[in-house]
């Protein structure tokens, strides 16, 4: 038997991290059960260590600096040793001796200036050993050591609230250092810190200053060392190729300048020490080429077949002073026109994202690369007297290197698109954070991210992109436990934080680190997060019993149930239901305070916190969030009796909600059942629920209807999932009626409405993580499918399940890795634990 699979916390051979005693991970191959393993390092000999777990802390002090390069084995069932297999993790820094700084002007916060640039020259004279570049900024940089270009990470360093928590990034560079002379440039942009934030656009969100922090440490053979660290030594100006740029508006490039550096850098200071993000790094993945289309109008556009966030590349000849006009967008209108109004709002005058790339070229060959900007698109407008090929053009997809681990595909060639259009809104809206849609807002709403959370951990290693999230999630919270809606908070504007709190929204908190626990069964997060957990549950608990002046409803409650019931608190409620059942967008929707969505939700993130506090010990803490669960949902089945919130309704959500939280008494709950039949037919079973309960529905349906739930599943029209696909969607829609809906104003690239994409792994091929080295396989045939099949690489290994209909049969196919084992239970009731193996049953 051996170990595969090597990851430190998750990731492969992090270079820089924080973690004082990371895990050690890995998978097995071979064999059938793990009985023992022994890790060594330089300074640690774990001996034989008999377990059948596959994750171990190190247990040695960590220092700044320190690689360390860890070796296991494993011992098998028949004890046998295997194989060893090698990783490694550095550790990053803690002290700086660089000193932040920034261009060497006078800003005016109403301005907008050029791309800084930043130069060091410096000597090497001794051969060298290794070199370490730890690097940071406030706004975006990239580094180069030469004329190559530092690592691969793209726009960073990553996207946080910089008054909170900034990142740097460590890269070896030692292949890129020369004896000799040596120069370290860094061109420095807005970026998030001080470019366009949110919908509108809006700037200065965490500063006016953008700032750079590097610190370059050369070990040579001899022991010694040399450092080149950020000071006022460094030679800088602002009159590089770069004339604009801004992560949602786009670059101005004059690509005939050179900077002259002919000014020195400013000293300034960041009152926040630069941390590890302990996180997957920003790249750029797949890249497109582009058809030539020819719009009715004689407009020229590049169409990439896939709707992505990235940017563009292009290599071509030009004469000097040729110009060259790029936008970026979604879609074609009616007429075949290109255009951005689906994506784009106006607000006194001002228009963003502008989305566009506006390049003055050189004399000959015109090489360029977008830099410190993304987009939402599959088309791009291009206007220009240069000649050129469509083939001259690449589309660059960008975002966190997201590991894939789970493959979904059945009989169904529309939910195959839809399964495929979701990873790929998936990927586009995960850079760094979770976004709505990598066009007009960007935002990191929480809601979408707690959501879809089970859907990103099936289909991606998630888990360190996760935990990096709630990082920026409890970075928010205030004093008296309340938790964001919008994460980081940049961009949102004034009014809108009084959202802040918002049941569905702000519960992220608790759902994602209650669910990570689950999926990835790793409780360290519960550990990590559980005092902020509890503040914000006691934050809720003060909007208990209390109604909101002036927006709340009034509702008569038996006086039993009233000091349970939430009537107060600014929220979304369900959110985007269609409008024939919810009746479209009022501004109420944001004030009121929705007391059936309230006391839901409330109960049910009252009782999952009352069983996080028992697992964890916390005893007095159970018992009350425990009562506060009870108190909530007994409100709860008495507010369903009056006539505002009777279950006797058409609205989805009004029944999905309560069935899946288990909030009604018995009577109640078989009411509900058949309720929720007769909604579906009177909608001629489209789906009728909004954002909270879109993710929900399928599974309430097959805990009692199955054929119900594939029948769902399968509608094609509107509303309904594949509805998107039938229509030529490659990623998911923001609302469902797509290029047509809200006048045309609508993103075409958001994920949520994908999350139903968990239930095809959990319940359609039945794969579910069930504690440590455990499955549960229970698919579940149904509909008109003749088959489908899932992969999922899980942390203890990759699981297969599918299933296949013959004429008078249903062959049922399974694959359990090395060292874990499955409790099978099929339609008819019969179970069978597996052990590692394939099957065919």
């Amino acid at each position: 038997m051996k170990a595969v699979r090597l990851r430190t916390e998750y990731l492969k051979n992090p270079l820089g991290i924080d973690i004082k005693h990371p895990r050690l991970m890995w998978n097995c191959e071979n064999g059938v059960k793990q009985t023992a393993y022994q890790i060594v390092t330089e300074k640690w000999d774990s001996g034989k260590v008999t377990s059948a777990a596959m994750r171990a802390e190190y247990p040695e002090e960590l220092t700044d600096r320190e690689h360390v390069t860890w070796r296991v084995r494993l011992w098998d069932e028949n004890d046998e040793p295997g194989d060893w297999s090698e990783a490694f993790f550095e550790m990053g820094i803690s002290e700086w001796s660089a000193k932040w700084i920034t261009g060497n002007y006078t800003v005016n916060k109403k301005e907008r200036y050029p791309v800084d640039c930043f130069r060091k020259a410096f000597s090497v004279k001794k051969e060298l050993a290794k070199a370490r570049l730890y690097i940071t900024a406030c706004g975006l940089y990239e580094a180069k050591l030469g004329k190559n270009r530092v690592g691969d990470f793209v726009m960073a360093p990553g996207y946080t609230d910089y008054r909170k928590r900034v990142q740097y990034q460590t890269y070896d560079v030692t292949e890129l250092i020369v004896k000799g002379e040596n120069e370290l440039t860094v061109q420095l942009a807005d970026g998030w810190y001080r470019g366009s934030c949110g919908a509108n656009g809006i700037v200065n969100q965490y500063g006016t200053e953008t700032k750079l922090l590097a610190q370059l440490e050369l070990t040579f053979d001899d022991g010694s060392m040399q450092t080149v660290s950020t000071d006022e030594s460094w030679s800088w100006s602002n009159d590089g190729p770069i004339r604009f740029a801004d992560n949602k508006d786009g670059e101005i490039v004059e690509a005939f300048r050179t900077p002259f550096y002919h000014g020195t850098a400013k000293v300034t200071s960041h009152k926040v020490r630069p941390t590890c993000s302990n996180n997957v790094p920003v790249k750029e993945h797949e890249r497109l080429k582009p058809t030539l289309i020819t719009t009715p109008s004689g407009k020229t556009v590049l169409d990439f077949g896939q709707n992505i966030q990235g940017y563009i590349s292009f290599s071509l000849q030009a004469s000097a002073g040729q110009r060259i006009f790029l936008r970026f967008g979604e879609m074609l209108d009616k007429d075949g026109e290109f255009t951005q109004k689906n994506i784009q709002l106006a607000n006194r005058g001002k228009t963003t994202p502008l989305q566009q790339v506006d390049y003055t070229c050189g004399e000959g060959l015109n090489e360029y690369k977008t830099t410190f900007a993304v987009f939402g698109f599959q088309y791009v407008l291009v206007e220009t007297l240069v000649t050129f090929m469509p083939e001259d053009f690449t589309a660059h997809a960008v975002y966190s290197d997201l590991e894939r681990t789970g493959w979904f595909k059945s009989s169904n060639e529309l939910l195959n698109k839809f399964f495929e259009a979701t990873v790929w809104s998936a990927k586009d809206n995960h850079l760094d954070i979770p976004t709505d849609c990598p066009t007009r807002e960007r935002h990191g709403w929480t809601g979408d991210a707690q959501l879809f959370f089970n859907s990103a951990s099936y289909l991606f290693c998630f888990a360190p992109f996760a935990r990096k999230y709630l990082h920026d999630v409890y970075d928010w919270q205030k004093k008296n436990g309340r938790l964001p809606h919008i994460a980081p908070e940049g961009g949102s504007d004034f009014y809108m934080w009084t959202m802040n709190g918002s049941v569905g929204w702000s519960d992220v908190g608790v759902l994602i680190p209650w669910r990570f626990a689950e999926i990835f069964s790793d409780e360290s997060v519960l550990r990590e997060y559980y005092d902020g957990m509890a503040k914000y549950a006691r934050f809720m608990e003060k909007r208990i019993g209390k109604n909101m002046p002036i927006f709340s409803k009034k509702v008569r409650l038996p006086k039993e149930a009233k000091p349970y019931f939430v009537n107060r608190g600014q929220s979304y409620g369900e959110w985007a239901e269609p409008v024939e059942i919810g009746g479209g967008f009022r501004w109420q929707d944001f004030v009121n305070p929705h007391p059936e969505v309230s006391t839901a939700y409330t109960a049910y993130i009252m009782r999952l916190m009352a069983q996080i506090a028992e697992k964890l010990g916390h005893s007095e803490d159970a018992k009350e969030f425990s009562a506060y669960a009870e108190g909530c949902k007994k409100a709860y089945r008495e507010l369903v009796k009056t006539p505002d919130y009777s279950l006797d309704t058409d609205r989805q959500a009004q029944l999905v909600r309560p069935l899946y939280m288990e909030l009604l008494d018995e009577k109640q709950t078989e009411y509900a059942k058949k309720r929720l039949i007769e909604a579906l037919e009177h909608y001629g079973w489209r789906l009728g629920t909004g954002f909270l309960s879109t993710p929900l529905i399928l599974y309430v349906l097959a805990d009692y209807d199955l054929d119900a739930a594939y029948r769902l599943l399968e509608n094609e029209e509107l509303p309904g999932w594949l509805s998107m696909p039938k229509q030529g969607a490659t990623t998911i829609w923001e609302s469902w009626e797509g290029p047509n809906s809200q006048a045309g104003v609508a993103s075409l690239n958001h994920y949520s409405k994908g999350a139903v994409v968990e239930w095809l792994f959990s319940t359609m091929c039945g794969i579910q993580v069930n504690g440590e080295n455990h499955f549960i396989i229970k698919p579940q045939p149904g509909g008109h499918f003749t088959f489908a099949e899932a992969e999922y690489q899980s942390v203890f290994g990759i699981v297969k399940s599918g299933w296949k209909r013959d004429v008078d049969k249903t062959v049922y196919s399974v694959s359990v890795p090395a060292n874990t084992t499955a409790e099978l239970i099929l339609p008819d009731g019969r179970k069978q634990t597996l052990s590692a193996g394939e099957y065919n049953i």
